[in-house]
């Protein structure tokens, strides 16, 4: 059996309150507490003493890089010297400005961003961007817009943007159990893909989270005035990317670069122009967003915060080309020992449009699926489950999923597989 996760737990800061703090029944003066010990808590001990006991394998929110939430965990107490929490400090601070500034203008160099293109740091997760879009690239409920469908995210965008566009479905993978992408440079599939001449826009989600299928060759509008739009929640700033080829990207922060509760919208700048449909919400229209530069309403001051340390982790890992080098490694051992075992584990996802970021895969019943993610988490990896829609398993190894994790993952299969062939 793969050997149990080491762990060194001698780091205070780290072990519950009634292991590192003094007892409630010392004689100590409540404020006794000097100076040099508050200052000793803005600054983490070496991260050898971090190796957390279990590796996160969960879909969203999704395990993030441990420098991050050390570095985290000191500002929590005292931001920079502030005398406050970076939680506490006012959104219009100058601190707070250069955490928004720098947290932009590190994601406009990971991706290439033009410059002319709108960062915008929003809430409501990428569902709200389902309603977000139609009502600011549509002038009425009547315009029409084209949707390729190839998971449940996807499906879901099209369903809740019928109720302010003309959705067009183009093509589904839904007869094949969203198992497969249709191929866009194919040009029988131009021929069939049904896009609509007229439309303001195709929408496609970039990876779908839950079956595990994502795009390796974007599609183009048909039409020449026609816009690319993608929901790229779930590989956001795995690999590069043009983004010069779409109108609008949106992804939720929480399954690759932050925690729940940020947004991240990148949109041409042509495309605020300040008229959406009269009946959008001033919190979805775009320009009112774009010109407070994200500081229309309060925004989600810690998660832009967390997001800003994970662009710059990325940035010091070499960039996007190092880090899909790094997801692809990672993928590459979990799919050949998928691919290896002879059938006992299947991932049923045509080859050639497997996820990087999402692996699921079945075994032959499922009450072997559920001996399977109960012992791994007592081997310390959890959240192996597969999503309650589609069942079996699934391991997300997203961009702060070490090596080591998913060669934890194979090692534990291999020794599941031979228990229980």
């Amino acid at each position: 059996m793969a050997a149990s996760l080491v762990v060194n737990n001698t780091n205070p800061l780290l072990l519950p309150a009634s292991r590192s703090s003094p007892s409630l029944n010392n004689k100590k003066k409540p404020n006794s507490i000097s100076c040099s010990s508050a200052a000793a808590l803005t600054s983490p001990p070496p991260a050898t003493l971090y190796r957390r006991p279990v590796f996160n394998f969960a879909a969203g929110p999704a395990t993030l890089p441990e420098s991050v939430l050390l570095k985290a965990q000191a500002d929590l107490f005292d931001y920079r010297g502030s005398g406050m929490s970076i939680m506490e400090m006012s959104h219009r601070g100058k601190d707070f400005d250069s955490v928004i500034k720098t947290a932009e203008s590190d994601l406009r160099e990971l991706l290439s961003v033009p410059d002319g293109y709108s960062v915008l740091f929003l809430q409501g997760g990428a569902t709200t961007q389902f309603s977000a879009v139609p009502l600011n690239l549509c002038s009425s409920p009547a315009d029409p817009a084209d949707f390729i469908v190839t998971g449940s995210w996807g499906d879901k965008a099209f369903k809740e943007a019928s109720k302010y566009c003309t959705a067009n479905l183009v093509w589904s993978g839904k007869p094949n159990n969203y198992t497969d992408i249709a191929d866009p440079t194919d040009p029988n599939f131009l021929l069939r893909n049904n896009q609509n001449p007229d439309a303001r826009y195709l929408h496609i989600c970039a990876n779908e989270t839950i079956h595990g299928v994502e795009f390796k060759t974007y599609p183009a509008p048909e039409n020449d005035n026609g816009l690319l739009v993608a929901d790229m929640s779930s590989n956001f700033c795995s690999k590069p990317g043009d983004v010069s080829k779409f109108g609008l990207i949106y992804a939720g922060a929480q399954k690759n670069i932050g925690p729940s509760g940020v947004t991240i919208v990148i949109v041409r700048n042509d495309l605020l122009l300040g008229r959406p449909q009269p009946a959008t919400p001033v919190m979805l229209d775009y320009k009112i967003h774009a010109d407070a530069a994200s500081l229309y309403n309060t925004p989600p001051c810690f998660g832009i915060y967390i997001c800003g340390l994970v662009f710059a982790d990325l940035l010091e890992q070499g960039g996007l080309a190092e880090v899909e080098r790094k997801n692809e490694e990672k993928a590459g051992a979990l799919y050949g020992a998928i691919d290896g075992s002879d059938g006992f584990y299947v991932c049923p996802v045509e080859r050639s449009v497997r996820s990087l970021m999402n692996v699921p895969f079945t075994l032959r019943t499922k009450e072997l699926e559920k001996k399977f993610v109960e012992e791994a988490a007592k081997e310390g990896m959890v959240q192996l489950k597969g999503h309650r829609s589609v069942g079996g398993v699934r391991a997300s190894i997203y961009n702060a999923m070490p090596l080591a994790g998913v060669q934890k993952l194979v090692a534990f299969m291999k020794d599941f597989q031979a228990r229980n062939q």
